[in-house]
């Protein structure tokens, strides 16, 4: 009678925990949301939390990756997050810019892959979050000297808010999908110069002010507010070196976690309430 009692106590408990398990997997598949990001080397370093040099990873565990598998475990949620180059090297070019997003996104929209890269059609079936950046010489916006041209690769504020509002009208074609902008990324002072500098802020309160609106798809990551701290350029002490516009190990790490907390914000539709920066603090 004794083993008998235990047999099916034994038989209770693992009901119990298949029951448990099975309901924990229904809410994981529930929550799953699929994230990819897009970027080059400043965007790699931020990924391993300064664990790279120049987007060379050193051999350990992306500190964003290790951020959402304990958040996942914490909270019982199932968010996957991916990186990949965007554009790849060859064939489009390690170019990353306002220009380069709408040629692919835009200009050449469709089913089919431009030049080897993924169009949003193709992106959105794939993800539920699209993340994407611009290398640190789109600071290096030139005069306009001419009427702004849409079609034109050439670093001016006139072309790049051309490229981003037609950007920004495409993006609203895929309203289940949501999209983080990182504000354009800065130069140290000896890679730029004050006028340049004075048009990438214009451009970046442009972007923060007038080109993002609340209520729709698309989201910001402030990540150059976080490497200028209200002045015009990437401070020396965030960056690999006076001259090199990459941020260092030290800042990568601190700021990766910010990053992670805005993504989470935007899938949790906390996007339009919280900080741009991600600082909790």
């Amino acid at each position: 009678m004794f083993i008998k009692k235990i047999i099916g106590f034994f038989f209770v408990l693992s009901l119990i925990l298949l029951i448990s398990c099975k309901n924990s997997e229904e809410i994981k598949m529930e929550d799953q949301v699929n994230i990819i990001f897009l970027h080059h080397s400043t965007g790699k370093n931020i990924w391993e939390g300064g664990l790279t040099k120049f987007g060379k990873n050193l051999g350990f565990d992306a500190d964003v990756v290790n951020w959402f598998e304990d958040y996942n475990d914490e909270n019982n949620k199932s968010y996957k997050i991916l990186e990949t180059d965007f554009p790849k090297k060859s064939p489009y070019g390690w170019n990353n810019y306002p220009f380069d997003y709408y040629n692919i996104w835009v200009k050449n929209a469709g089913a089919q892959p431009y030049m080897e890269e993924q169009t949003l059609e193709l992106l959105t079936k794939q993800y539920d979050v699209i993340i994407f950046k611009h290398c640190y010489p789109v600071s290096s916006i030139q005069a306009d000297s001419t009427t702004p041209d849409i079609n034109s690769d050439k670093k001016t504020l006139g072309n790049y808010k051309l490229q981003y509002e037609a950007l920004k009208k495409k993006l609203l074609e895929f309203p289940e999908t949501k999209f983080i902008v990182w504000t354009p990324t800065a130069l140290v002072e000896k890679a730029s110069n004050k006028d340049e500098a004075l048009r990438a802020t214009e451009f970046a309160d442009w972007v923060k002010s007038v080109w993002d609106t609340k209520g729709d798809n698309i989201y910001l990551w402030d990540f150059r507010a976080l490497q200028v701290e209200g002045r015009l350029f990437f401070k020396n002490e965030y960056a690999e070196s006076e001259y090199n516009s990459h941020p260092n190990a030290k800042f990568s790490k601190t700021v990766a976690p910010y990053f992670c907390n805005r993504i989470v914000d935007i899938i949790e539709d906390r996007g339009d309430n919280t900080k741009l920066t991600g600082n909790l603090n």
